[in-house]
């Protein structure tokens, strides 16, 4: 009785063919419907339309457009700047500059002379190593940014910022090859160092030839308004008029010239500046210094009344 229980109980678990199958999906269903008789089914194929995968293979128009920026602004090394094992780039705004590196090996990055680090951040600090040291002293103080990669076919980009201005890198990692160290040269500043060496002897250098002390004649008087410009003193050699202007005019606009004549009407006059002097080839009794439109400031140079001194004519 007991095996007949038992034959019984486990035949009641095994499904038999009159239990109804599952439902099949509408789906599933055509797709078996359209394949060939005992052909095993297709796995499915996922392709996705949305998500950082999709737009992984398929860029916008905008990520090419950086892509292209990048690309134009990367400054690769070049064997002409090449100072002994040193590259050298001449520094300017948003350019990317190539930097090769290899495992067990220290690339140096100099900055300028007397430039302070204000931050250095790198993309990748997992796997780069970023130090800074400094050598010289004082007026010759350089700053030294280290780096190295822990292994060859790696890619990041390197930040510096200081003081004066900001430098962007980008590192690669070769299997052996690495730029001991790289520079910049600094081409606005030197311009900007030539202009001043340039005022400098033009300040220094004197305004005319031949000038004698006691044939000065500084009998002018400097009336009307009082903007920046306004002429400090005006004198002459008995041969040309000299008009001195503050050191500000250097960086202002320079106003015109005009000669007043007897019928009170102005005429422009021919001038040169030398450093802060208008030199006049001629002499005058009265001129005006105008600047503006809508609201004009005059300044009035008269020479003063009365004979001129004996000595101008002994």
């Amino acid at each position: 009785m007991n095996r007949i229980l038992l034959a019984a109980s486990t035949l009641a678990a095994v499904p038999t063919f009159a239990q109804t199958p599952p439902a099949v999906q509408p789906q599933a269903a055509a797709a078996s419907s359209d394949a060939a008789p005992g052909a095993a089914k297709p796995a499915p194929t996922m392709r996705p339309t949305t998500g950082p995968s999709a737009r992984r293979h398929r860029p916008s128009r905008a990520e090419f457009r950086v892509r292209a920026a990048n690309l134009k602004a990367t400054q690769e090394p070049a064997t002409s700047a090449f100072v002994n094992a040193v590259q050298v780039y001449p520094f300017a705004e948003g350019v990317l500059y190539r930097l090769f590196a290899a495992p067990e090996k220290v690339t140096d990055i100099a900055l300028q002379p007397g430039e302070a680090i204000v931050s250095v951040a790198a993309g990748d600090t997992a796997r780069w190593t970023v130090g800074d040291t400094t050598s010289g002293a004082d007026e010759t103080k350089r700053v030294h940014i280290l780096v190295k990669p822990f292994a060859a076919g790696l890619s990041t980009n390197l930040v510096i910022t200081t003081d004066r201005r900001a430098y962007h890198l980008q590192l690669e990692s070769t299997s052996g090859t690495a730029m001991a160290a790289l520079s910049w040269t600094y081409p606005q500043d030197e311009l900007i160092a030539i202009r001043r060496q340039q005022a400098s002897a033009e300040a220094a250098r004197p305004i005319a030839a031949g000038l004698r002390v006691e044939q000065l004649d500084f009998g002018y008087v400097i009336t009307g308004e009082k903007p920046g410009w306004r002429p400090l003193r005006a004198f002459d050699d008995g041969r040309q008029t000299f008009i001195e202007f503050p050191a500000s005019v250097a960086v202002s606009e320079a106003p015109p010239l005009f000669v007043i004549g007897a019928q009170g009407d102005a005429q422009l006059v021919n001038y040169r500046m030398s450093g802060r002097f208008y030199v006049v080839d001629r002499l005058f009794d009265a001129a005006e210094l105008r600047l503006g439109t809508k609201k004009q400031s005059v300044v009035r140079i008269s020479r003063s009344t009365g004979e001129r001194r004996a000595r101008r004519t002994s």
